[in-house]
């Protein structure tokens, strides 16, 4: 069923690609990378992956025009995948090491350090899942990878929400802070943790992730 799904993965020099494509191909996808917008025309899902600092893959965004790409893509409603930086850059900005960057603006949130005294947050943790669950069906039991130092919180400093109304959010929990771990909204599912390097959950959710 799913193995029809082409699914684009967004190469701007940032981001496991391998991995991914490897976890998306075993999930059903037929796996298409690129680095220009033309490249995903034929594509029913992109993906955008994303390891390091959020000005530095807002960098590379910029300059592969990934960041115009993803605002028409969730604009036109067609389904977008955001996994680690690259579901952080979906936030309006990010606060790292003193430096502000401008994100893409899918949702209005800040991603900001971690209030923990162990960073980065890396290993198997739980999370809590909305309901409906949607990609997390049948996953509310199970643990996810994360390798990460910067989050988003339920609300900015000046208590605006980081995320829209109607989007379903599943939660995280590292040393008593609270952090978005995965938003579902419209054709936009993103994820603070690693789907692909999180063994049979990991697995699970990209199945469904196709086929949703």
């Amino acid at each position: 069923m799913t193995a029809s799904v082409k699914v684009g993965v967004l190469d701007y020099g940032s981001g496991n690609l391998h991995s991914a494509c490897r976890a998306l191909a075993a999930a059903g996808a037929e796996v298409e990378l690129g680095s220009e917008p033309g490249d995903f025309a034929s594509s029913d899902a992109l993906v955008v992956p994303g390891v390091g600092a959020f000005a530095a893959c807002m960098a590379g965004l910029h300059q592969v025009g990934g960041d115009d790409l993803v605002r028409d893509w969730v604009a036109a409603g067609r389904k977008l995948l955001g996994i680690c930086v690259g579901h952080q850059v979906l936030f309006a900005r990010g606060v790292e090491r003193g430096i502000q960057a401008d994100g893409i603006g899918v949702f209005p949130g800040t991603v900001e350090r971690l209030t923990a005294t162990r960073l980065p947050h890396m290993g198997w943790n739980t999370v809590e899942v909305p309901r409906p669950a949607g990609v997390f069906e049948d996953l509310g039991e199970s643990r996810f990878y994360f390798v990460h130092s910067y989050g988003v919180h339920a609300t900015d400093d000046d208590g605006t929400p980081s995320v829209p109304p109607d989007a379903r959010i599943t939660w995280c929990e590292h040393e008593k802070d609270r952090f978005i771990a995965a938003v579902q909204w419209g054709s936009v599912t993103s994820t603070q943790f690693h789907p692909e390097k999180s063994g049979a959950a990991g697995a699970a959710l990209l199945r469904h992730w196709l086929m949703s």
